[in-house]
C-alpha cells in the first residue's frame, strides 16, 4: 500500500486520470484505481467523494444519474474540457515534482555511498 500521506497531494490527479477514458461511478473509480496500481492504492469513499464534489463544483467533472436494466441508480462522473486541461496541468506538475524528488534522492544516495 502507498502511504495515505503521499497520496493526499496526488488524488485529484489520479481521479482525473481515471476519468480520462470514460464516465464512471464512484465505486468503479475506486476499483479502477486499485487495479491500475496493482492493488497499491486503496481509496476510501470518505476520500473520493469530497474530491469528486469539489471537481464538480469547479467544473472539471460533470455528473449524471443513470440506471441500467435491473441495476440500482448510480451517479456517473465524466471529465469536462476544463477537467482535461486540469489533468494536463496536474500531470505536468507531477512530472516536474517527480524529477526533483528523483534528483534529490540521487544526491542523497551518492553522498551515503561515498
Amino acid at each position: 500500500m502507498v502511504s495515505s500521506e503521499l497520496l493526499k497531494g496526488s488524488m485529484v490527479t489520479l481521479v482525473l486520470k481515471t476519468l480520462q477514458k470514460k464516465s464512471m461511478y464512484g465505486y468503479q473509480i475506486m476499483k479502477e484505481l486499485g487495479n491500475a496500481s496493482g492493488g497499491h492504492i486503496e481509496v476510501k469513499e470518505g476520500t473520493l467523494y469530497p474530491i469528486l464534489h469539489s471537481l464538480e463544483t469547479d467544473g472539471a467533472v460533470e455528473s449524471e444519474w443513470s440506471q441500467d436494466q435491473g441495476e440500482r441508480r448510480r451517479k456517473y462522473y465524466k471529465l469536462t474540457k476544463k477537467g482535461r486541461a486540469l489533468l494536463k496541468e496536474k500531470a505536468g506538475q507531477w512530472d516536474a515534482f517527480r524529477k526533483v524528488i528523483d534528483q534529490v534522492l540521487a544526491v542523497e544516495r551518492s553522498f551515503y555511498e561515498s
